[in-house]
């Protein structure tokens, strides 16, 4: 049986949903703080997600400590989590993720990334399971199903 499929992503009123391309590496080294490209980065990166992070489901689920603001944004923000049963991720997502994310990811639930690496299945605490999906969207559409 097929599951439904929801888009849920941040983005602006101009249209704008991740800063320019800065390679992974460099946003988490210590020698990228200092790049001037990596603080743009940061910068963009910190406006977009700005109304998520003072949030108690966030602030839980990413493991950035005690409290937090609750109210639509918070019940919207939760809710959405709740019912997803799988998610699709690109590998650029991953990668950023893979360093930045607890040991225990943020999903709590099968993840289709779809890459051209080759990679076994990569399983984390808290029920997120990482399966690298090499024949595109629609492959990984049909496996989150």
């Amino acid at each position: 049986m097929a599951g439904k499929v929801f888009f849920s992503v941040s983005m602006s009123l101009d249209g704008f949903m991740a800063p320019e391309a800065v390679p992974v590496e460099d946003v988490f080294s210590p020698e990228g703080q200092n790049d001037p490209r990596v603080q743009r980065w940061m910068t963009k990166w910190s406006e977009l997600q700005a109304w998520a992070f003072p949030q108690r489901f966030f602030r839980e689920n990413l493991k950035l400590g005690e409290g937090g603001e609750e109210g639509l944004d918070n019940d919207i923000a939760r809710a959405t989590h709740e019912r997803s049963g799988a998610s699709v991720m690109g590998k650029r997502l991953f990668d950023a993720g893979e360093l930045a994310w607890p040991e225990e990811a943020p999903f709590h639930t099968p993840v289709f990334v779809v890459t051209h690496t080759k990679r076994e299945p990569w399983e984390r605490p808290g029920g997120t399971t990482f399966h690298f999906v090499n024949d595109g969207i629609d492959a990984a559409l049909d496996q989150a199903r």
